[in-house]
């Protein structure tokens, strides 16, 4: 097996090469996701729309993202896997952030965790990277925030907008983390981003010039069809397929051809 992927490997990715990340809510889907290449797996708190079924990503629990982060780590073995703190994990501050971060390193595989926001999270980050707990940072669009940011807004445009996404970038940056995602905001200042921060950026409705890319794997599979983002690109339509195979399941049931003597035992 080829080495293991460190916050050290990932560091040393940022100019030389592309860094692929996917997300991962459970055991297969980690395992095919290693499989493929990705150097990143994250278990994110993403899982609450497109696994939970929730409206948003504010009701999941810590409960819930250790429970999907040790599933997932049980089919990534050379990964990082990240997990991300869900809303009310750390927000209180970096006691309350050190004690939930020690939980996902402890009683699951993951290496690191990642928490969204910038400037006002800078202390916290410095807590946890003092403490010995990798951080990937999350600036720009933070979807934890959606209802202080009114919906689903695209960062970092005009000048304003660019010199405050820089500010929060440069916080996370100079409080230890390893990496950031930038997450909807114009192609355009995530390349001054990245231009300028020493460690990678990985985008996710960023444009083309971060260090990284990811997606959430039920929107690159077609298997979430609640809302599909600009920048989400369907590598597969999954859900039509698996609605066609449960469909001809219930048919044969149905019809009685299912089991036929090939599926029943003598």
């Amino acid at each position: 097996m080829e080495n293991k992927i460190t916050i050290r490997t990932i560091r040393e990715m940022k100019g030389r090469q592309r860094i692929a990340m996917l997300t991962a809510h459970d055991y297969p889907s980690a395992l095919y996701a290693e499989r493929a290449g990705a150097q990143i797996v994250l278990v994110g708190d993403s899982l609450g729309q497109v696994v939970l079924g929730y409206e948003t990503t504010v009701p999941v629990t810590m409960e819930e993202m250790l429970h999907h982060t040790r599933a997932a780590g049980r089919g990534c073995s050379r990964a990082l896997l990240v997990a991300d703190m869900p809303f009310g994990s750390y927000q209180a501050g970096p006691s309350q952030a050190f004690d939930n971060a020690c939980r996902f390193l402890k009683e699951t595989p993951a290496h690191s965790v990642k928490l969204e926001g910038g400037v006002t999270v800078a202390e916290t980050i410095r807590h946890l990277v003092s403490g010995g707990i990798p951080v990937m940072g999350h600036v720009g669009l933070t979807p934890q925030s959606v209802y202080q940011m009114g919906g689903y807004r695209i960062q970092g445009r005009g000048e304003e907008g660019l010199r405050a996404l820089m500010d929060d970038a440069r916080a996370v940056q100079d409080a230890g983390a390893y990496s950031v995602v930038l997450e909807g905001i114009p192609s355009e200042a995530a390349r001054k981003v990245t231009e300028e921060l020493d460690i990678p950026t990985i985008g996710i409705g960023a444009g083309p010039h971060c260090d990284g890319q990811v997606l959430v794997s039920n929107d690159l599979l077609g298997l979430y069809d609640r809302f599909i983002p600009k920048f989400v690109k369907r590598y597969a339509l999954m859900g039509e397929e698996m609605e066609r195979a449960f469909r001809q399941f219930v048919e044969e049931v149905t019809e009685g051809t299912f089991p036929d003597e090939e599926h029943s035992y003598e």
